[in-house]
């Protein structure tokens, strides 16, 4: 649960990654060295933009997913966290949120099932009595060299996690957000959506999937007073990189980047905060690429 934000260091410090490995998806924070940067620096704290909202998370317990529950339990709203099975880092997430005077409430299942999507939705209400933010962002990876070699069972389940889940989150959580004021959804696509990945080619396909339904959806329920928008990170220090690549290649992610380094959760948590807030009340169907600088026209 370490967290250097406070002392961040140099470009070529945070590069300096041992090479590490994790041998099951979805990753675990606890195991990184070093951990992921998930607290915003002081000057972007708490100015109370969702208070009294309730924002609902999957894929909540780490990596992005953890810095933006932390970010908007700091802004005032009371978090539900979805995850799979990641119970350590769930808990440690919940205490972080605590640490803020915020609640939190967790849920550990499949997000590519539909009655467990329902069943969220259902107890998050039961429990807090209204839903105000979506924040979609549940996803897995598997690397493979070519379509050849992604089999029918890893491409369903790429698409479960990552696209049908937003679905079923969605359909679920929409006659609830209808209820509040300035109520939003916001997904996470990736710059793999705009640019490609060879080596993910159901990932990327996913994602791109998800920039169609977040512009999609966005003209469809605007007249309902939900907005729609999503972020697209680049490449970011979370447990889902040494759960999918060799340790070699852990030791260098990021590098490729314009700024020469891998991005941080924070640095992601803020564009989520700023999407989920009045901060962006005339903004729909929009994407914001938080990519270290790399050049997507999209």
């Amino acid at each position: 649960m370490a967290n250097k934000s406070k002392n961040r260091g140099t470009a070529q410090e945070q590069l300096a990654r041992p090479e590490q490995a994790q041998d099951h998806q979805p990753g675990r924070e606890f195991q990184m060295t070093p951990h992921p940067e998930w607290d915003v620096p002081e000057q972007s704290k708490g100015a109370r933009r969702l208070e009294g909202k309730v924002a609902l998370i999957s894929g909540g317990d780490s990596g992005i997913g953890r810095a933006v529950s932390v970010a908007f339990a700091r802004e005032g709203a009371s978090v539900a966290i979805v995850y799979l099975e990641e119970d350590q880092d769930a808990k440690a997430t919940r205490e972080l949120i605590a640490k803020e005077g915020g609640e939190c409430q967790l849920f550990a299942g499949n997000v590519g099932e539909a009655s467990f999507c329902d069943r969220v939705v259902e107890e998050t209400i039961e429990k807090y009595g209204q839903l105000d933010v979506l924040m979609n962002n549940a996803a897995e990876q598997h690397p493979k060299d070519s379509i050849e070699d992604i089999s029918p069972e890893q491409l369903e389940k790429t698409f479960a996690t990552n696209v049908f889940s937003m679905f079923y989150l969605t359909k679920a959580a929409i006659p609830h957000l209808r209820k509040q004021e300035n109520a939003s959804i916001v997904n996470t696509t990736s710059v793999t959506a705009y640019r490609g990945s060879p080596g993910l080619l159901d990932y990327s396909a996913s994602k791109g999937a998800i920039v169609s339904f977040t512009r999609s959806l966005s003209q469809s329920i605007v007249s309902e007073g939900i907005r729609v928008n999503a972020v697209a990170p680049g490449p970011i220090w979370t447990p889902l990189i040494p759960a999918t690549y060799p340790a070699e290649k852990v030791g260098t992610f990021g590098t490729d980047t314009p700024m020469g380094r891998a991005g941080q959760p924070w640095e992601c948590a803020t564009a989520f905060v700023f999407l989920a807030s009045q901060d962006s009340s005339y903004m729909t169907g929009q994407v914001i690429h938080v990519n270290g600088g790399e050049i997507i026209n999209g």
